[in-house]
């Protein structure tokens, strides 16, 4: 099966969306190739916009485009869209409240080589507290189109993380319609649950495999939106499986095993694992050799599954 990174279905669903919607217009900060948003300048390059490597001026200026009616989608890496250019997306597109969209393209330790300057473990929770700002993380192409959709047609800032690495297709396009807030159940299951987003939602699934082998039954779940999160859908997986493991290529601290766990403490106290990066840096090497390097994988999944299981009451 042939695999599509989620930032190439980005710059592929922008294009698309790009000949219904003529308000969109797409900026990007001299990484075009790589956020692959030169497939909407080549068919629309009226309206995209190059700012040069200039992240904070990126975000000042789709703010500035969104005051005249425009859909801007402002990409870049998510390093610099959440990191370099906090400020101004907190200051000049949270706070006021307007229509930007932001394309936050190869977050997490799986860009590989790049190393720890680039690799974004962190932005998950710097979006998430900006009050208004929706937290999308797709798991494959469709869901990334899907997420796009949603983008569009949600009135008000939003952060899209995605990611440099192919991966396999989950769903077929056509046959999912995403709802913002909204969580996808892969399965139910009694034993456990494990909500997973982003790229964890491949390992997730094979980890439930794993799990089911060993006859353990699991109620397994895409979290695609991470704000606003689910909350009926997490409390229905507490209920039914009376513990959750929750999986991100971020780092654990302030991100979506986080987030499932405020809702948790205030609803339903259960026994919670989390898999993802325990505070630290990234490292540089190859794709698939750092994600073993901070157990982003099934196996660690599967472990922690266990242990959660023991802890229930």
């Amino acid at each position: 099966m042939a695999k599509i990174a989620t930032r190439e279905a980005y710059g592929q669903a922008l294009a698309e969306f790009g000949e219904v919607y003529k308000d969109i217009v797409v900026l990007d900060a001299d990484l075009s190739k790589s956020t692959r948003t030169e497939i909407f300048k080549k068919k629309f390059p009226e309206r995209f916009f190059n700012i040069g490597i200039a992240e904070q001026d990126l975000m000042a200026t789709a703010a500035g485009f969104a005051t005249c009616g425009k859909i801007p989608f402002a990409s870049t890496f998510a390093v610099f869209a959440a990191g370099r250019a906090y400020d101004q997306v907190r200051n000049s597109i949270g706070y006021p409240h307007l229509n930007v969209k932001i394309g936050a393209s190869h977050a997490g330790v799986s860009i590989g080589e790049d190393g720890a300057s680039h690799q974004m473990l962190e932005d998950i929770a710097l979006m998430r507290v900006i009050p208004g700002m929706v937290v999308l993380s797709p798991a494959d192409a469709t869901s990334t189109y899907e997420c796009v959709r949603l983008a569009i047609e949600h009135e008000g800032p939003v952060y899209i993380r995605l990611g440099r690495l192919g991966v396999e297709e989950i769903y077929k396009k056509g046959e999912l319609k995403l709802t913002l807030g909204k969580g996808i159940v892969l399965q139910k299951g009694t034993d456990v649950g494990i909500l997973a987003t982003g790229l964890m939602v491949h390992e997730a699934i094979k980890a439930a495999k794993m799990l089911q082998d060993e006859g353990v039954s699991v109620y397994l779940v895409d979290m695609p939106c991470i704000k606003p999160i689910d909350v009926d859908l997490i409390l229905d997986v507490a209920k039914e499986t009376g513990c959750i493991v929750t999986a991100e290529e971020h780092n654990i601290l302030g991100g979506f095993g986080s987030a499932v766990s405020e809702v948790l403490i205030q609803n339903y106290p259960v026994p919670v694992k989390m898999v993802g990066v325990n505070d630290e840096f990234g490292r540089s090497g190859k794709p698939e050799d750092v994600l073993k390097y901070y157990k982003l994988t099934a196996e660690e999944i599967v472990n922690k599954a266990k242990e959660v299981m023991k802890m229930k009451k």
